[in-house]
């Protein structure tokens, strides 16, 4: 199989903005006046074609990314929808690490909202070239001018603008290109023909000092066009999109849109900014790999006949055709039958059936060359975050790290008939999910599962019950807390020594405690010089702390923010095992602990609550009475007010019901993980107890 487009007219590009700025309709709209669909999907009816599970067609939300291939102006675009909501980040996470570019939606009324400020941040983390589309601007308050101002403001962005709308909320119908200096106006109901027609006499003055403006923005990026604009030399229009292009690759500048998904306005000049200004996979820089052992690190340039680098980002099982396995070629060419190796497993994969993926919808393909995006079926030992490469040349991409669980929850089967079913349904969502996690609680035999939130867990219960056809008992939610130490333990000095009949066990550890920053996690390191314990123990010994560190002192929960070195021991020539030295660090660090006055840590979250003005006070007494410690407040449109805070997830459950009940249904919040903080004694010892 051949490209069907050559690799510079090709773009991956991702939507990605907070819950309700319209991603989905962006889509949707793309997918329709790019030719792949004949009529319009709506999130309301439940019509649409990347909300394509039960759950999200219910819920009017999008929980899971999918992935779209459409064609524009001879151009190739493989497009990933993704979700707003917080509780699945770990989708936006994923499907960055993978894009050349970015469509960041915002809500003309709000502005940049708090996912608005975590996908941008995550974005800025894996250098995500993006633009802009202020959505929704037929609604009742909206404004471009308010928008960029957020943009500036939160996101410590560059943003250009490159429209002027005509019209303003009901009467919103079209956009002053400032570029070309012509009027776009979306007469029909479907949108589907733009008209251009001169600019209105009574907006022309503005359009032209707006102009002005964003030219002095787009030649400040290029020295020769400083040059030239200084001497008064006319800049042509090419001139101006070749470095903004160049400036939107190296993330130094973003062009901002406008336009109304919903009523089919200006969607087609995104494309065309999409094409124009986002990179080909030719644009980026090579993908950096390392060899396995971590020693040599290679460029890989994105070639047909490169060495192959693929990177599994995403995992889902299927009911009909079992797991497929999402990935993006870097360099190389795979293609089905290829035999291909993960070198992180160590295992060889043979690939099976390769698919170009239409949401829920597949059309087989013979290979997937560099730069483009596919999935496989058959794949064994692969999950996400895995490198493919060739079986003679092993290379290993850099990895997708994803948060921790904050949110848990215990199921149980109700019958026994239910508990192999259960067993295989949990383990094949946690494959999906890497922020889902299982485990069994030692001290009730209980199975514990745990999430990013509510609504995570919720669905993926839900996902349980219908797709597994599980019948499950299903426990309150309950809070993910942690452990730490407080102080410095120096030299716990522990042997472990056993006498049987035949050979004993010996194993002697001293370990030294401190405590680290919030989030830095457990580290070990070993400080053994001089073979007082022989190196082939050392990793028993890290073993031993890893186990200890799961279940903490004070309530059984993960200890976290901790150093751990190994400074001195001593072994047995005969009875000394790794098993002996992996017991003496686990009860040294049960002693270490006990020592360390631990304490228990909780998750904050860093709320925001955007109420009407006359709710104000209600609210604030709301936050207050949950432990809340409020940062700041701003206006926003249409005489509202936005509290941001720090609250407790503990103190967060039910608050949905309470802020309606006290707004008469118009407040909303929102809320994501920010860090763990210590509890007061009170609350500790509820805990305990």
């Amino acid at each position: 199989m051949s490209r069907n487009f050559p690799l510079d007219k090709c773009r991956n590009i991702g939507i990605i903005a907070h819950i309700d700025a319209g991603k989905t309709t962006t889509t949707e709209r793309i997918l329709f006046y790019s030719g792949r669909t004949y009529r319009l999907g709506n999130v309301d009816e439940g019509t649409t074609v990347t909300d394509w599970m039960v759950q999200e067609r219910e819920r009017g939300i999008t929980i899971v990314s999918a992935a779209v291939t459409a064609e524009w102006k001879g151009y190739q675009i493989n497009v990933i929808d993704t979700p707003g909501h917080i509780d699945f980040t770990a989708e936006v996470q994923r499907s960055l690490r993978v894009l050349d570019g970015g469509v960041v939606v915002f809500d003309a009324v709000q502005g940049v909202e708090p996912q608005s400020e975590t996908v941008w941040r995550q974005a800025d983390r894996y250098s995500v070239p993006r633009i802009c589309f202020v959505n929704k601007m037929d609604r009742v308050g909206a404004s471009l001018e308010y928008t960029l101002g957020t943009i500036r403001e939160r996101l410590g962005a560059q943003p250009i603008q490159m429209q002027l709308p005509i019209g303003s909320e009901a009467g919103f119908k079209g956009v002053v290109d400032l570029l070309t200096m012509q009027a776009v106006y979306f007469e029909d109901d479907l949108g589907k023909e733009p008209k251009y027609a001169p600019i209105p006499e009574d907006l022309r003055k503005q359009a032209e000092d707006l102009r002005e403006q964003m030219v002095e923005q787009i030649v400040e990026l290029n020295d020769g066009l400083t040059v030239k604009y200084l001497e008064g030399e006319k800049i042509s229009i090419d001139e101006l999109k070749q470095a903004l292009r160049a400036a939107v690759i190296n993330t130094s500048a973003t062009p901002v849109f406008c336009g109304s998904s919903l009523r089919n306005k200006g969607v087609q000049l995104v494309l065309d900014a999409i094409v124009d200004y986002l990179p080909s996979p030719v644009d980026i820089p090579p993908v950096i790999a390392h060899s396995p052992d971590g020693e040599k690190e290679m460029e890989l340039p994105t070639e047909d006949n490169a060495p192959l680098s693929a990177l599994v980002f995403k995992i889902v099982s299927d009911p009909y055709v079992g797991r497929l396995a999402y990935f993006r070629v870097y360099s190389g060419t795979l293609k089905t039958g290829d035999t291909v190796l993960n070198p992180i497993k160590g295992r060889r994969e043979r690939i099976g059936r390769l698919l170009r993926m239409y949401a829920d919808r597949r059309e087989d393909i013979t290979e997937v060359t560099a730069g483009d995006i596919g999935a496989v079926l058959g794949l064994k030992e692969s999950f996400t975050g895995d490198t493919l490469c060739s079986v003679n040349k092993p290379l290993i991409l850099e990895s997708i790290t994803f948060p921790e669980p904050v949110i848990s929850i215990a199921v149980e089967p109700k019958s026994t008939a239910d508990q192999d079913k259960m067993a295989l349904a949990l383990q094949r969502l946690a494959e999906e999910d890497p922020t889902f996690k299982v485990h069994t609680d030692e001290s009730s035999g209980q199975t514990i599962i745990g999430g990013m939130g509510e609504l995570h867990l919720d669905v993926l219960v839900d996902r349980m019950l219908r797709e597994f056809r599980v019948q499950a008992n299903v426990g309150k939610p309950r809070v993910s807390y942690r452990e730490t130490i407080t102080r410095e333990v120096k030299e716990i000095d522990y042997k472990y020594v056993k006498q049987t009949g035949g050979h004993g066990q010996y194993g002697h550890v001293v370990l030294n405690l401190a405590p680290l920053d919030r989030g830095a996690g457990v580290k070990f390191e070993s400080k053994i010089t001089g073979g007082v314990i022989p190196r082939e123990y050392i990793p028993a010994v890290e073993k031993g702390v890893k186990e200890a560190v799961e279940s903490g002192v004070l309530a059984g929960y993960p200890v976290t923010d901790l150093q751990v070195q190994l400074v001195d021991g001593s072994f047995h020539e005969v009875d000394s095992s790794e098993m002996a030295f992996k017991m003496a660090a686990i009860l040294g660090m049960r002693e270490g602990l006990q020592k360390g006055a631990s304490v228990l840590l909780e998750p904050i979250m860093r709320t925001e609550i955007v109420v009407p003005e006359e709710y104000l006070g209600d609210v604030l007494g709301q936050v207050t009475s949950r432990r809340g410690v409020v940062l700041g407040m701003d206006v926003r449109p249409g005489n509202a007010q936005a509290i941001h805070a720090l609250l407790p997830l503990s103190d967060m459950f039910g608050y949905a019901t309470e802020l309606r009940s006290a707004t008469q249904g118009r407040g909303v919040f929102t809320m994501e993980f920010d860090h763990y903080a210590p509890v007061s004694a009170a609350v500790a010892e509820k805990i305990i107890n």
